[in-house]
């Protein structure tokens, strides 16, 4: 690993012509002024017309706060993520068009995920009876989180609805408390909702995910993967730092090595990583509590992990200090997490 493979909130890799062109579309649909709507993005409307820039998450954050102030509608975001896959973006989006099944589109969403969801990181895992697919922010979002998480949501239940023709019955977990327009979430993504999630994530049952509306083509298909894979490799990076560290730290979080061994295997000094990190509105700690969050859940829906059970994979000798860790970040006990998630 070296310390230029990642992706941070400076680097330029996102095609405006791709998710921002759709949210200045919906924000222009609605009488909102241009100059407005893009003050501070360092984008100017006449650039998209005449060539075709690349931005950085922090530039695409700014465009979102406004169009999300500007428009001020609770069904914004809903509106935005119908829009968004699988969107207008060439190979990307041909590639999830034939997809042979719901499972091989939310796949391949996953495997481009730079390019397809570039703000928020599309987790999956799968036991006997459910797909489960979390959202973890790649860059820090701020007061966007709740729009990010809801048009990620929004774009892949419309992708799934395409994929297989027709509604799915997807569950949503949202980390958000439940808004006041809580019948938007109803009208957009239906009513099995559940909000104050520790993590926002959606469940499918597993029958649903070999879908598919009509015949795929397996050679547009493979060009369009390996058109796909082109443009990957052509980013600076395939991911965020914040999305490697994520992955990192579930691999070894059965024995969890120290910080500067992490530093190391980054490719880093001690002090370099932890700058890194904070640039990116960050700590290591944070991160090993979302990863440790992530993975309590997963043991406890996907094998049905004791409290015991989870506390010793994740390195807890103490049960009070597991029970505190779950308190602090998910605000359950891990009697009343377990419970919760069971529902």
């Amino acid at each position: 690993m070296s310390t230029s493979a990642w992706l941070d909130s400076d680097t330029r890799f996102i095609a405006a012509r791709g998710q921002p062109a759709c949210l200045i579309d919906l924000a222009l649909s609605r009488g909102i002024d241009s100059h407005r709507l893009l003050k501070g993005t360092g984008l100017f409307y006449e650039d998209l017309l005449e060539h075709d820039p690349l931005i950085n998450a922090r530039q695409f954050h700014r465009l979102i706060d406004n169009a999300r102030q500007l428009l001020a509608a609770d069904d914004s975001a809903f509106l935005f993520g119908q829009q968004v896959l699988p969107g207008h973006y060439g190979a990307t989006s041909n590639v999830l068009l034939q997809a042979d099944s719901v499972l091989q589109a939310l796949q391949h969403l996953q495997r481009f995920k730079a390019l397809l969801s570039p703000l928020c990181m599309p987790v999956i895992w799968l036991d006997e009876q459910s797909l489960y697919l979390y959202w973890l922010e790649s860059f820090d979002s701020g007061k966007n989180a709740r729009f990010v998480a809801d048009f990620s949501m929004t774009a892949v239940t419309a992708l799934c609805r395409q994929v297989s023709g027709h509604a799915l019955p997807w569950q949503y977990h949202l980390a958000h408390a439940e808004p006041v327009y809580v019948e938007q979430y109803w009208v957009h993504l239906g009513e099995h909702l559940r909000f104050d999630s520790p993590i926002s994530f959606m469940r499918l049952p597993r029958e649903y995910l070999i879908n598919r509306a009509g015949q795929a083509s397996a050679v547009l298909g493979g060009i369009a993967e390996q058109q796909s894979l082109q443009q990957l490799q052509a980013l600076p990076a395939p991911e965020s730092l914040t999305d490697g560290l994520f992955g990192y730290l579930c691999e070894h979080i059965t024995k969890l090595p120290g910080l500067e061994q992490v530093a190391a295997d980054f490719g880093m000094s001690v002090a370099t990583f932890k700058r890194r990190l904070q640039r990116e509105g960050t700590h290591f700690q944070a991160q090993l509590d979302r990863a440790r969050t992530l993975i309590a859940m997963d043991l406890y829906l996907r094998r049905g992990f004791s409290n015991e059970a989870v506390a010793g994979y994740l390195r807890f000798n103490d049960r009070t200090n597991f029970r505190r860790f779950l308190k602090r970040l998910t605000g359950r006990s891990p009697k009343d997490l377990r419970q919760w998630l069971g529902h």
